[in-house]
């Protein structure tokens, strides 16, 4: 399965159509190219957003969403704090950006491989390597702590989170889990009620790492894997 990466950017008509037909007269050797202004404004304009957005996430990961200073992210990123208002109407919408940027991808991923007619333990075994590759190994992990820690403090994040990650993977784990309780897979109808016990080994890896894991390491994929195996044996409940 290919790493989740940014939609590239769509081929202009000219391109689509194979060919320019206006033919453009040759530079002279040493002539420099046109600039484009508008086109290196909004390049430089993506590239401080992208830079406020990693900041952000050092900030809010460093001191929680409620001390983080709208003035730190800024000097973190380097720009000027007005640059910030410029993208982000404030703080709260800054985090949820944040929370779009980086988990939307994965959650798009997860709707894709999740609607498909393979055995279910197949698609569990993708669904380990996108968590694990895409999550535990990267920086979206630290977006998942933030909403776990700061939930409780802050419902509105809780909620805007809910809207726009669990909801939406609770309803594509629930069909899927559906559709393998109608061809025989899963002898009761629990995992369907209860949807929440699949991912379950995910949020604990995530509490684990952050918590203990110089104590002691946490093999994800393996520990993910004794889960499903547990809870898709035949003849084991659910």
């Amino acid at each position: 399965m290919p790493k989740i990466t940014r939609a590239a950017k769509a081929p202009g008509p000219a391109r689509l159509a194979g060919a320019n037909p206006i033919s453009t007269p040759r530079r002279a050797k040493g002539t420099p190219a046109p600039s484009n202004p508008v086109g290196a404004r909004a390049r430089r304009s993506a590239e401080r957003r992208d830079a406020i957005l990693a900041a952000a996430l050092d900030e809010f990961s460093a001191r929680g969403f409620a001390a983080t200073r709208l003035d730190d992210v800024a000097r973190r990123a380097d720009v000027a704090k007005g640059t910030i208002y410029l993208h982000f109407a404030d703080k709260e919408t800054l985090f949820q950006e944040l929370i779009r940027v980086e988990i939307g991808p994965v959650v798009q991923v997860l709707e894709i491989a999740s609607h498909t007619d393979m055995p279910l333990r197949q698609v569990t075994d993708r669904l380990i390597e996108v968590f694990v590759r895409e999550v535990f190994e990267t920086r979206r992990k630290d977006v998942i702590r933030l909403i776990l820690t700061e939930g409780p403090r802050f419902p509105a994040l809780a909620e805007f989170y809910y809207r726009e990650v669990i909801s939406r993977v609770m309803t594509t784990i629930r069909a899927m889990l559906r559709r393998a309780h109608e061809r025989g897979e899963l002898r009761t109808d629990a995992l369907v009620r209860f949807p929440q016990l699949l991912p379950a080994p995910g949020i604990v890896a995530i509490i684990w790492s952050g918590l203990f894991d110089r104590f002691e390491p946490v093999d994800v994929r393996a520990m993910m894997r004794a889960h499903f195996d547990m809870l898709l044996a035949p003849g084991s409940a659910p």
